[in-house]
């Protein structure tokens, strides 16, 4: 089976430096794009830390194997967060891996390993995803 998944926002007539910081987009990890860390996707402070955006685009595709209780799921993910209020699909991060699951009566085992395919300064080379749930 394939899976997909697509997910924008905006936030128009407020300057980003104005909303609370938990009101902002962010991008990255396990729910967003994997192979990137949680939220390190997107604008960053002097520090390095993430300051999180006023848009944001999301992709996911999934091909979803499964025989028995187990499965297999290859993946590609896509998106950023931005400053601006409008996303910028030229600047967009993408991540690939592949991960196992085990499936029971409340819902499928999950294990994710990811790797950023244009990783930027800092970024990791594999992150490692382990849950309840699908993705998406």
């Amino acid at each position: 089976m394939i899976a997909g998944r697509a997910k924008a926002g905006s936030i128009q007539g407020v300057d980003r430096d104005d909303l609370a910081p938990s009101r902002r987009y962010y991008g990255g990890g396990g729910g967003s794009v994997r192979g990137y860390g949680y939220q390190r996707l997107g604008p960053f402070d002097p520090n390095g830390n993430p300051v999180g955006g006023r848009s944001l685009n999301e992709f996911a595709l999934e091909a979803r194997y499964r025989f028995g209780d187990f499965g297999i799921v290859p993946f590609i993910d896509a998106g950023n967060s931005y400053e601006s209020s409008t996303p910028n699909l030229s600047s967009l991060r993408y991540g690939a891996g592949i991960g196992g699951r085990f499936y029971t009566s409340f819902g499928p085992m999950r294990i994710d390993v990811a790797t950023p395919l244009n990783p930027r300064e800092g970024d990791g080379k594999i992150a490692l995803y382990i849950s309840i749930g699908q993705a998406f």
